[in-house]
């Protein structure tokens, strides 16, 4: 079935992808709000307000939405990230108005009980604590802060002890008022549902919601930098990146492909060369996250502390030599992974409606997939050379390190390391 969009009076986007083959459906909402929405004193805010989205609305405690949905055997969940912030439950097809009555009364009517809320603060700081213990994590919010500094799209989504320590019932309503309405927000479906039923669910579930434009979040600068924190570990963590791509340009399937092909699995270039050949390091990928304005590219690597200074220069020369050297196997064989990828993401009805509302959100409509098939075709092996090319040279590289990090050298010396790189390949 064809998927189907339809605009709610307060602004909401209800989108559907039929699937009736299969006997249940996954639903959700999305709202255009995540980390990147908050002040600098607001840090964390989002993620909490995901917490207690679920800690008791005027009719039902927490235990009570726990138990509604699993007494017919479904599941919700939530999640925060940069730009957005989603709440999902599958069900059974029979029980799709069950869940978006919990989902609806979770988003207007959260009681946000004083009690409940010091509670989940505190569970939060331990969140955090976890997080800070976690390395292989926290090198990633390091990451992040080097690459935009002193920004929103750079501080953590689960924020401080501090900040999250200090908001209240009234900062939280203060905080959905302002960004969850309608035009930031969208309902997707997809499995065993008929449109025109869950949009009348909607309009009446959600009438209540508020009516508002979408709102655009502070431009980001990626500046770039380096993070690094010395720590008496076993194993050093350390992500080498540069300036990416938003999801809105023309190029960013290139920037995918040659993420695919540094180290995008087994077969990747840094896979083969640094993990396989040279043995310097027990796990090494890379990555491309595209935003609304800005991008980034990225090559993450676990390893032990003497092999740790020497895997980044080995990074760096593979990434030299990509530059210039991508083969067309290389790039069809990406290709053949995102394609994939794609088409995997048709069988699940979890992955379909949050790919769905994803389109709505970040491109005001459904890209077909007709369309994003041959936009990753298109790519040649010419465009991902030149992408690589120009990413080193656009901008001072970030690293972000934890561990035994003694022999990582210093952000300053990485560019003038790839310049030479990049000359004996030429």
């Amino acid at each position: 079935m064809a998927v189907e969009v339809t605009e709610l009076e307060n602004g909401i986007t209800v989108v559907t992808h039929g699937m009736p083959h299969l006997a249940s459906t996954a639903l959700g909402v999305w709202v255009a709000a995540g980390s990147r929405s908050e002040t600098a004193s607001e840090n964390g805010i989002s993620h909490l307000l995901e917490h207690m989205a679920f800690k008791g609305t005027k009719r039902r405690s927490a235990r009570d939405i726990a138990e509604e949905i699993e007494n017919v055997g479904g599941e919700v969940n939530a999640a925060t990230s940069i730009e957005s912030t989603s709440y999902y439950a599958r069900v059974l097809a029979s029980d799709v108005p069950l869940a978006l009555d919990i989902l609806a009364d979770i988003l207007q009517d959260s009681a946000f009980d004083p009690e409940e809320l010091d509670r989940e603060k505190h569970v939060i700081g331990q969140e955090i604590g976890a997080a800070l213990d976690a390395p292989e994590d926290y090198v990633f919010d390091l990451f992040q802060q080097a690459a935009f500094p002193d920004q929103a799209i750079g501080r953590p989504i689960l924020g401080s002890v501090d900040t999250v320590g200090g908001f209240s019932d009234a900062d939280l309503r203060s905080y959905l008022g302002r960004h969850y309405t309608g035009g930031r927000t969208v309902i997707a479906a997809a499995g065993k549902l008929g449109h025109r039923e869950l949009v009348r669910l909607c309009r009446k579930k959600f009438k209540n919601f508020g009516a508002g434009a979408s709102i655009a979040p502070e431009r980001a600068k990626y500046v770039g930098g380096e993070a690094r924190q010395e720590r008496d570990l076993m194993e050093a963590q350390v992500v080498l990146g540069y300036p990416g791509l938003s999801y809105r340009s023309e190029e960013y399937m290139t920037a995918q492909i040659a993420s695919s092909i540094l180290g995008g699995g087994m077969s990747s270039r840094l896979f083969q060369e640094v993990r396989e050949k040279m043995g310097l390091c027990y796990s090494i990928y890379a990555f491309h996250w595209g935003f609304e304005d800005t991008g980034i590219f990225g090559i993450s690597a676990a390893t032990g502390q003497r092999d740790a200074g020497n895997l980044v220069e080995q990074t760096l020369a593979e990434i030299g030599k990509a530059a210039h050297e991508v083969t067309e196997i290389e790039v069809k064989r990406a290709q053949a992974q995102l394609r994939a990828g794609l088409l995997m993401a048709l069988e699940s009805p979890v992955a379909r409606a949050g790919q769905i509302a994803r389109h709505m959100m970040f491109h005001g409509r459904i890209l077909p997939l007709d369309e994003l098939v041959a936009r990753i075709d298109a790519v040649k092996t010419s465009d991902v050379c030149d992408f690589l090319q120009r990413m080193v040279r656009s901008g001072q590289p970030t690293l972000s390190a934890v561990g035994p990090i003694a022999s990582v050298p210093p952000v300053s010396e990485l560019e003038g390391y790839f310049g030479a790189t990049e000359a004996s390949a030429a």
